[in-house]
């Protein structure tokens, strides 16, 4: 039997972590939620909290 390539295995383990890192980065840097937190739809339909622009409304 073959013996298990550990490095091998590490570096997947890493690259992994690294693209999970970069991807949390984009979306805090774009300010949208994450969405594995349940079902985007529903959110996107509530009405902003008083006084909040909406997404249809420009800021001035």
């Amino acid at each position: 039997m073959a013996t298990p390539n550990y490095s091998y295995e590490k570096r997947q383990r890493e690259l992994a972590k690294k693209r999970k890192a970069e991807e949390k980065r984009q979306r805090k840097l774009s300010g949208k939620p994450a969405e594995d937190d349940g079902p985007a739809e529903a959110d996107s339909h509530t009405p902003p909290p008083p006084g909040e622009p909406g997404p249809a409304e420009p800021q001035t």
